[in-house]
């Protein structure tokens, strides 16, 4: 039977905001220099006429989300930008019921044929991955459990029992889900803070010596800036993959400015993860990176909390790429590879030993994950796609909500920090970064939690 609190959709816009970079951005051999941030508002209305709008956002991501050779960036942000925009008419013409989970769970059928329809219509040979199709409806997706918390006067966790479901895990899941639902896998209230992940792009200078061209706006300009001015405990070290000593080297540097700045604050405990950006060959190129640096940077390397997904995303076309041996030195995490049950299923048969979690991939979807996760005992953390302002206060209330996650990642404020400059006035404690630390606390409100 239908939940009392069920809710359908009465209204759905998409709006675009552009968003210059400040500095490049280079992750697997690509390099990013301005994005697009996809704004969607839905409104919803409750069975007793209860009506409340909510808002999601994300970064378009289509040189992370779509890496092809064969079509141009700009046309590839061109069929995202409108893939999100079909996806939020569309919704805005359904006619269904129920909770956020269910109504999206019938919406996401139809991603894929909106997805090749635009890139038909755009000449596009090639057709749009899975995974940038869950992006481009990924703002619609939070905008829905937005609405639905408000439209209920309650944060949007507190909406995931049976109460509220009229499906328990085992309809999204697996058997053994049965009689349980999300409220057993988030956290009643945000945790008060978490350590928030730097990242270290390839391009970005470790120390003054590396700063060929000033930017001059005030903000740090090198690592060793960062590490001081906030407090940084944690930082997210991109690499090549396909060049062990620089792969190396740049580790080993990262830690030279690490061990530096922190014995001028007194402090000798922080953490690093790796993210080769799937350029590795194969597994064997990971145990030798890490018996380097045992043998070069063995410090270096007990700080590694995890390794990020190093081979190819496609899992079944690479069925050797097995991680077992190097899950056992470290965890290592799917990422590009997780768009859905099946994915991830298979990605633990092939070794990895955790899950990185993104929005972007949408709300509902990362709870979901993220409870097979839990269940499994895997290792739990949360990414963000450089994504400012509501984006991230989106992603940074997940991790806060999920047992075992120990840090959020959070890059826009080195990146795009513009993007931000509206909600930091409103949320600087969640901005502002503290002792390597944002205040997630504070996100308690109706909805998402801001």
């Amino acid at each position: 039977m239908p939940a009392g609190t069920d809710i359908r959709i009465v209204g759905a816009r998409c709006e675009l905001e552009e968003t210059p970079f400040r500095t490049p951005l280079k992750f697997g051999g690509r390099v990013v220099d301005g994005s697009k941030v996809i704004n969607v508002y839905a409104t919803v209305e409750t069975a007793t006429g209860q009506r409340a709008e909510g808002h999601g956002a994300m970064p378009v991501g289509n040189v992370w989300g779509w890496p092809t050779a064969q079509v141009e960036p700009p046309l590839t942000e061109k069929a995202v930008c409108q893939t999100a925009a079909a996806v939020v008419n569309k919704a805005a013409g359904c006619r269904e019921s129920g909770h956020p989970l269910d109504i999206v769970e019938i919406l996401e059928q139809s991603y894929q044929a909106t997805a090749d329809g635009i890139t038909s219509s755009l000449g596009i040979a090639e057709r749009m991955p899975k995974l940038m199709t869950l992006v481009a409806a990924s703002p619609f997706d939070a905008a829905l459990h937005d609405a639905y918390g408000k439209a209920l006067g309650r944060n949007v966790y507190h909406c995931y029992g049976a109460e509220f479901a009229n499906h328990d895990l085992a309809h999204y899941l697996t058997p053994e889900f049965s009689g349980e639902y999300l409220d057993r896998y988030v956290l009643p209230q945000p945790k008060l803070s978490l350590p928030l992940y730097h990242l270290v792009g390839a391009l970005d200078p470790l120390t003054a010596a590396d700063v060929a061209k000033p930017i001059g706006d005030g903000l740090p300009e090198t690592l060793a800036e960062w590490i001081a001015a906030e407090g940084l405990t944690h930082l997210k070290i991109k690499l090549a993959g396909d060049n062990l000593s620089w792969d190396v080297a740049r580790v080993k540097a990262v830690e030279a400015v690490a061990c530096e700045v922190n014995r001028g604050l007194g402090r000798d405990r922080w953490f690093y993860s790796t993210d080769f950006n799937e350029k590795c060959r194969n597994v064997e190129y990971v145990l030798e990176f890490l018996a380097t640096l045992r043998e070069q940077a063995p410090a270096a390397l007990e700080r590694i909390q995890y390794i990020e997904q190093p081979t190819a995303r496609d899992l079944r076309a690479n069925p050797d790429n097995k991680m077992h041996r190097a899950a056992a030195v470290r965890p290592v995490v799917i990422d590009e590879s997780l768009t859905d049950l099946e994915t991830l299923q298979l990605a633990v048969e092939q070794g990895y030993s955790g899950v990185a979690l993104k929005t972007c991939k949408g709300h509902g979807q990362a709870l979901l994950m993220a409870a097979y996760a839990l269940k499994h005992r895997l290792f739990l953390c949360v990414q963000d796609l450089t994504c400012p302002g509501a984006s991230f206060l989106h992603s940074a209330g997940l991790a806060a909500r999920l047992p075992g996650v120990a840090a959020v990642e959070g890059n826009a404020r080195q990146f795009c920090p513009s993007a931000n400059r509206a909600w930091a006035a409103r949320y600087p404690e969640l901005f502002h970064v503290r002792d390597g630390a944002v205040r997630t606390g504070l996100l308690t409100g109706p909805g998402l939690g801001h």
